[in-house]
């Protein structure tokens, strides 16, 4: 696997759409930082938070998990009770093409602040918002600063396109838009 640079990014964010919108600078000043790296692409988190509440339940099913442990709320900053979590998605739609992976690591200003960003894999030809997943492991609250940097997305070229892509299998979170829940 090849990991690809800015200006493949760039040449399929302009000429395909695999990244909408699409920042084709860094973008830093007085915000955590956003756009297009040297192998990667930072995206931002949208204002739309999803903060975890136990108020409803008694223990977390993925099987059946309901949206009343969730608060919804709309706000340039989310505030993560402590040993809690929130899901968001990114600002950016991504378009994956068929012969390229895509992994997610967290941004380091909040890694260093004991915030915690986890994303499964972009797999080949998936479309949609991602869903972000913010655990805060500290006994403190914890800040996400909407439109602003949140991760980063690295894109893996394989040695072929695979003989079935996520799109192929009509996959269950196919061109998700906004936060969206485990589904079975």
């Amino acid at each position: 696997m090849t990991v690809l640079s800015d200006k493949w990014i760039k040449k399929m964010s302009k000429e395909k759409g695999m990244i909408s919108p699409f920042e084709e600078k860094q973008q830093k000043k007085n915000v955590i930082s956003y756009g297009l790296s040297s192998y990667g692409y930072d995206a931002r988190v949208s204002n739309e938070f999803k903060i975890f509440t136990n108020v409803n339940s008694s223990f977390v099913d993925p099987k059946n998990f309901s949206s009343s442990n969730f608060i919804t709320k709309k706000e340039d900053v989310c505030i993560i009770p402590p040993n809690s979590f929130c899901l968001a998605s990114t600002v950016e739609f991504f378009k994956v093409p068929k012969n390229v992976l895509v992994i997610c690591l967290g941004k380091s200003t909040y890694a260093r602040c004991g915030i915690i960003v986890n994303v499964t894999p972009l797999e080949p030809e998936w479309e949609g918002h991602v869903t972000l997943e913010f655990s805060n492991t500290t006994p403190l609250p914890a800040k996400i600063y909407a439109n602003e940097g949140a991760c980063q997305f690295i894109f893996l070229q394989g040695n072929e396109s695979p003989e079935v892509s996520y799109a192929d299998r009509k996959g269950k979170y196919m061109n998700q838009k906004g936060v969206t829940l485990p589904k079975v």
